[in-house]
């Protein structure tokens, strides 16, 4: 990336492992590096409610979050949370959506139904989308847990930070039980 700073807000829902991808993506920009700066909210995160974390990278980066409208990547675990937080992107961000719903009590209760078209109205307003499937790759790599790593794998190929920095943080990141089946969702989600 040719900017000064570079934000990042992943999103999603309690469980999926965005706290986890969110700090191995600030010790990926630490590791290369940058200055980084990282914020999270997971209120009731152990309850199925919604968790987000800015990670915010340049060469020196004063405030740990972006100002609405000023996002570059949007990096979503769960469909609907993406349509929660576009107002965050910049006009020309980009977005990697995981194609997964997670009802909410809302809908759970009947209140209100699930959008069905929540990935056709993101590319009504943006046009840089990577829609994948992280929950049916992790599975392929030995565990649906993964998901959050193939995430990652998708998103190191809209970042300009070589791999090698990516593994070593992997390395570090995960006991060696968990380190292969990671590199492999991480590898297939550079695939994608």
């Amino acid at each position: 990336m040719n900017k000064t700073v570079t934000s990042v807000l992943m999103v999603g829902v309690g469980g999926q492992g965005i706290i986890r991808a969110s700090d191995i993506l600030s010790a990926v920009m630490m590791e290369a590096g940058f200055d980084v700066k990282k914020s999270e909210v997971h209120g009731m995160a152990q309850r199925g409610g919604c968790v987000s974390s800015y990670v915010r990278f340049g060469e020196k980066v004063y405030s740990p979050l972006a100002r609405k409208g000023d996002v570059d990547l949007l990096v979503s675990f769960e469909k609907l949370e993406t349509l929660r937080y576009l107002d965050c992107l910049k006009a020309d961000g980009e977005v990697i959506v995981n194609d997964e719903e997670i009802y909410p009590p809302s809908v759970n209760l009947g209140e209100e139904p699930y959008p069905d078209d929540a990935i056709s109205f993101i590319k009504k307003f943006f046009t840089d989308v990577t829609v994948i499937d992280a929950t049916e790759i992790a599975l392929s790599s030995g565990d649906r847990r993964m998901a959050n790593t193939v995430i990652l794998g998708v998103l190191s190929s809209h970042l300009d930070i070589d791999k090698k920095v990516w593994e070593t943080v992997l390395e570090k990141s995960f006991p060696p039980k968990l380190l292969e089946g990671n590199k492999q969702a991480f590898e297939r989600g550079r695939g994608v």
